[in-house]
């Protein structure tokens, strides 16, 4: 579920998350590991608050690897969806729900899921008026009910992000013919955004990691760094996230924090108690 300027509609909330999975599928490309000088990330860092001698550790470690996998993905994205017809995209996530969650056997995972868990999700129709079949839902959505957090390290994803803020350092694994001179300067502009919204998840991400005592390099996250059952970018953990199982912090692999927490975030994006019922799939 990620973050976005402004209020939205639930529908483009949903579709947006749908969108992010089927290109996901569609466009994962091999990239290999690369070197790189982290040490413009690690002063931003310093600057801004985090103590120098852990940032220092931290990106010393021989696990921290620059991917550029995630900005090129990103940028291959953003530049399909900016061309004169991308109608060929919507039909294509239109096939690829059918084909992924519209299934008797998903559906039935779905229902088995929900009544294990009958008792929080009731518990959550109670407080924020969302009813079990849509949290359920979109947990189905996001990780297949928590099946699938992420084969990547969030941390590394997002510091990774974070420094191609140069369209250069990422040009060679964007697809051949996607960046052209009458997109060029456009992509340096988005590259540019895209690493600062990056730098920015990312602190929120080590607050995140110090705030439930975990190692920033153990949390697992997908392609952009959203993290946990629900798939929150870390800066919505404090801004949607709820802690539902009574500890300092907010887990997001904990099932009641999840569930609570997507129930929270369609709260705080309008959804009210008016709202009685919703068409599509009943579990």
């Amino acid at each position: 579920m990620k973050a976005s300027r402004g209020r939205r509609p639930l529908r483009d909330h949903a579709r947006y998350g749908i969108i992010a999975l089927s290109l996901l599928s569609s466009l994962l490309l091999s990239f290999p590991a690369l070197a790189a000088d982290w040490s413009p990330l690690m002063k931003r860092l310093i600057q801004d608050g985090f103590e120098e001698k852990s940032v220092q550790t931290l990106f010393s470690r021989n696990d921290v690897q620059f991917d550029p996998e995630p900005m090129a993905t990103k940028m291959n994205e953003l530049l399909r969806r900016s061309s004169p017809h991308p109608e060929s995209s919507k039909r294509f996530v239109s096939r690829e729900v059918h084909k992924r969650y519209l299934r008797s056997d998903m559906i039935n995972k779905a229902r088995v899921y929900l009544e294990r868990n009958r008792s929080t999700l009731e518990q959550i129709r109670r407080t924020y008026c969302v009813p079990k079949e849509v949290v359920v839902s979109i947990l189905l959505v996001e990780t297949h009910l928590g099946a699938n957090t992420g084969k990547r390290k969030a941390f590394q994803v997002l510091s990774s992000m974070a420094l191609s803020s140069d369209l250069e350092q990422v040009r060679s694994f964007v697809p051949a013919g996607t960046i052209r001179a009458d997109n060029e300067e456009y992509a340096r502009t988005r590259c540019r955004e895209k690493s600062d919204w990056a730098y920015n998840e990312l602190k929120s991400l080590l607050e995140y990691s110090r705030i439930n005592k975990t190692d920033p390099l153990a949390i697992p996250g997908s392609i952009y760094g959203a993290i946990g059952l629900c798939q929150f970018m870390p800066s919505n953990v404090f801004l949607y996230g709820v802690d539902a199982d009574g500890k300092e912090g907010i887990d997001l692999f904990s099932i009641p924090a999840a569930l609570n927490s997507i129930a929270n975030y369609l709260h705080q994006h309008d959804w009210g108690c008016g709202i009685k019922k919703i068409t599509g799939v009943r579990l």
